[in-house]
């Protein structure tokens, strides 16, 4: 019970307190040190995100989690290199059988692949692979895995378009007091 409580206070901490602090070498510090996070060198995750548990989550070099995201790291979130999301793209690792009489609780895990770029209030569903290469367009809703170098938008996403296949950019974006 104690061990509950104890990881609820961390998590309440992480979400209220820590993600609201205008340092962004404090933030990385809590989440590397406390959290557990993995987070790479170059790496940015800007105020306000929240993260639905104390584990699960990895990001590469050079990669930008702009403000008001929501993290479901219950499952396993593993983010690549030169990844931009966006501000409130919500990316989710958990979900709920409906066809189950007591509300069976599911687990998945997301991966986002190198050079991936997630629009505005995208939404990522459980057990997506965006792989290297691809853009999610601002509103769009993933329920399955998109293919290198596609451009997919809309509620279902689909597929739109197609990116250059030739992506060398290093994303290295940080405000002050962000």
């Amino acid at each position: 019970m104690i061990k509950k409580i104890l990881a609820e206070l961390k998590l309440y901490t992480c979400n209220k307190i820590v993600a609201k602090i205008p340092s962004h070498r404090f933030r990385l510090w809590f989440y590397k040190k406390v959290m557990k996070f993995a987070i790479g060198k170059k790496s940015t995750v800007f105020l306000n995100c929240s993260f639905d548990s104390s584990s699960g989550f990895t990001m590469g070099n050079n990669c930008v989690l702009n403000a008001k995201c929501r993290m479901d790291t219950r499952g396993t979130i593993t983010i690549g290199e030169n990844v931009s999301i966006s501000e409130e793209v919500v990316v989710l690792t958990a979900d709920h059988d409906p066809y189950t009489p007591n509300f069976y609780g599911k687990i998945k895990t997301v991966n986002i692949d190198d050079y991936v770029w997630i629009g505005t209030r995208a939404m990522i569903l459980p057990g997506v692979t965006l792989h290297k290469g691809c853009l999610v367009a601002a509103g769009a809703v993933v329920t399955k895995s998109v293919p290198p170098f596609e451009i997919w938008g809309g509620v279902p996403a689909k597929k739109i378009g197609v990116r250059n296949k030739e992506l060398q950019y290093t994303v290295d974006y940080r405000r002050f007091l962000q």
